[in-house]
């Protein structure tokens, strides 16, 4: 409601702005925003804050704070009340960036020579890009170069044919077991169907169900209007050269098709060589659609969160289509090394000849990599082998028990907590700690700022035992009270060495109390 909003708006404006002055800093607010993992310039639930903001002053006043951010209010509560899925953003990236450079340093792998177009790109790229279900973002390397999709967009029709037909009548036509050879070997199950639909037998297969009965210029916009609404509005691009490319050097994929009419795995439409031409066309330019990591991970994220994109709230594709697709891309997803992936990375994910690799974390997040060094199954050498350090470092293996992994890992998803007595143990370690943004968080969190330790002690007495100053500051501009008692018997005041502190709160109504008749102060700090 509007009530509910404003008063979000207050408390969000309150936690921030300068206490004497009660303006906030533009660059303070956007730049705290950013550290949550959000980016206000390249966010569509964030555009309408980002244009209110550009043409703001510099120092915003309540008034002006509130008419540029009540749109996205309760986005921007979250966020800086550390509420996202990875509440300690920075860290996580940081931790990120040295798996990528670690990863860098690997030069082995060889460019895919098969199709003329992908041996001429340059092996020395390499971006990876993460987007979390909450919309956080992180950009490394390379990360606006654009590629070839391959076969990362096998997994993605497959999604597309499950929405028009439903999974029962797809699998009339492919099967879902992995197959055991290379991605274009010129084999069938017994019953004269593709193994599975992320080897090139079963998604031409796929290619035949895909608006059948439109043109195929207009089965291609659809396809292109679904990737861009996957990927939250992220550009998508098509490359005529790798699409004649492809063609070109096709002949392997036209004896599929062939190999597949004459055992009657497509549809009844595709009734002569004319129509089967048609269906190896429209998967060659399929392969051809380009997509940076930005927009990949972005996918990727849709598909960890359930069909739903996480930067506009659109539900583009079921549930029960992600978890098909996704089962799928566990078991079938790597090429030839599918099992050893799901074996060791455990993961869901689909790797493409032009070096990327689509990683989606159930839950959590999704993840692109593009490096076009590949090994012997055609996977991305660098991309396998940051999927291997990620999950060396957190509990995202599918059957990895967070409560009994590893100890030298940490859970960037419970790093800081979120809820309950997470979110008090992190505000009060905040105040005793000196810790402003934690203590912020805390607050925007709805943790009640009087809230006590096992001590007795509230936020305002760990902050006068540290003795700092802008946490003080705060805790009183949000109203905590001065003369309450720990277990000791104790105010705020009686464990200040602070004179500025002292003098504050003298000011706020503080009273010395008589240290003769009760136990004495603990001075220093000490933890909640």
């Amino acid at each position: 409601s509007y009530v509910t909003n404003m008063s979000l708006v207050e408390e969000v404006f309150e936690s921030l702005a300068d206490e004497t002055q009660h303006t906030l800093e533009k660059s303070k607010f956007l730049r705290l925003l950013y550290e949550t993992g959000l980016d206000a310039a390249d966010d569509p639930r964030l555009a309408d804050i980002f244009r209110r903001l550009q043409d703001a002053p510099d120092l915003l006043d309540l008034k002006t704070f509130a008419s540029c951010v009540s749109s996205g209010i309760l986005l921007v509560s979250e966020a800086l009340g550390g509420d996202l899925i990875i509440p300690n953003w920075p860290q996580f990236s940081s931790e990120l960036q040295e798996i990528f450079e670690t990863c860098r340093k690997c030069e082995r792998g060889e460019k895919a020579n098969y199709i003329p177009q992908l041996s001429r790109a340059n092996e020395n790229l390499w971006g990876v890009s993460v987007c979390s279900i909450s919309g956080q973002r992180l950009h490394m390397g390379d990360v606006d170069e654009y590629f070839s999709i391959q076969s990362v967009s096998k997994p993605l029709n497959y999604c597309l044919v499950q929405e028009e037909h439903g999974v029962d009548k797809v699998h009339q036509h492919v099967g879902r077991e992995p197959s055991g050879k290379k991605f274009n070997e010129l084999i069938l199950m017994e019953n004269g169907l593709a193994h599975n639909p992320y080897i090139n037998a079963g998604a031409m297969t796929m290619c035949s169900l895909i608006r059948p009965h439109i043109s195929l210029a207009d089965r291609f916009d659809h396809v292109i209007r679904s990737y861009e609404r996957l990927a939250g509005g992220q550009k998508i691009g098509f490359s005529n050269p790798t699409y004649l490319s492809e063609r070109a050097t096709a002949d392997r994929n036209f004896a599929l098709c062939f190999y597949l009419k004459e055992r009657g795995a497509f549809p009844p439409w595709v009734n002569d060589q004319e129509k089967l031409t048609e269906v190896a066309e429209f998967y060659f330019q399929l392969c051809s659609i380009e997509v940076n990591v930005k927009s990949l991970s972005v996918i990727g994220a849709t598909l960890a969160n359930g069909g739903v994109c996480p930067i506009t709230g659109e539900r583009v594709v079921s549930a029960a289509s992600i978890e098909n697709m996704l089962a799928l891309m566990y078991t079938c997803g790597m090429y030839d090394y599918s099992g050893e992936f799901a074996f060791s990375v455990g993961l869901p994910a689909k790797s493409g000849v032009a070096g990327a690799i689509l990683v989606v974390v159930p839950g959590v997040m999704g993840l692109a990599t593009f490096s076009p060094r590949l090994d012997e199954a055609g996977n991305s050498v660098r991309g396998v082998q940051f999927c291997k350090e990620l999950v060396a470092r957190y509990p995202m293996h599918l059957y990895e028990s967070r409560r009994f992994a590893a100890g030298d890992k940490t859970d960037p998803r419970g790093s800081q907590g979120t809820k309950g007595k997470d979110v008090i143990s992190h505000f009060l370690f905040g105040a005793a700690r000196g810790d402003l943004k934690a203590v912020r968080q805390g607050f925007l969190a709805g943790c009640f700022i009087d809230v006590r330790d096992h001590d007795g002690r509230t936020a305002l007495h760990l902050a006068c035992m540290g003795g700092t100053l802008p946490v003080v500051r705060f805790l009183l501009a949000q109203g905590a009270a001065v003369d309450l008692r720990d277990s000791f018997q104790q105010t705020p005041l009686s464990y200040c060495e602070d004179e500025e502190i002292r003098r504050l709160l003298l000011s706020r109504g503080a009273v010395e109390i008589d240290h003769e008749s009760s136990s004495p102060p603990l001075r220093g700090r000490r933890k909640p």
